[in-house]
């Protein structure tokens, strides 16, 4: 399940039948993680549903120096992904500020 638009994105789905919709809005998220830093190799998403029937979501993004990582688990698949994706911009905005900070020292 790879986009022509991001080739580094690798999604598995546990006890999940995704539509294309719900694939598309996935990969939009993402995509905006590119704005922050784009130095950005590869996606790992992998959604799945728990036992009370939550959705989990687990997004992972890998640069040549650090892994960022997020997981959440919602009601829905969109609501697990937001906050995952959220999760991830605030570690790597805190990760660009440490390093702006350290070069004005």
């Amino acid at each position: 399940m790879q986009n022509k638009k991001m080739p580094n994105v690798r999604m598995m789905c546990k006890k999940v039948d995704m539509d294309e919709r719900t694939e598309d809005y996935i990969y939009k998220r993402i995509s905006k993680l590119g704005k922050f830093s784009d130095k950005i190799l590869e996606y790992e998403v992998e959604i799945s549903m728990d036992k009370k029937g939550l959705f989990r979501a687990e997004i992972m993004a890998r640069t040549p120096y650090e892994l960022y990582r997020a997981e959440e688990t919602s009601e829905s698949i969109e609501g697990s992904v937001d906050i995952a994706v959220e999760e991830i911009s605030q570690q790597i905005k805190k990760d660009k500020n440490k390093i702006m900070e350290l070069r004005k020292r």
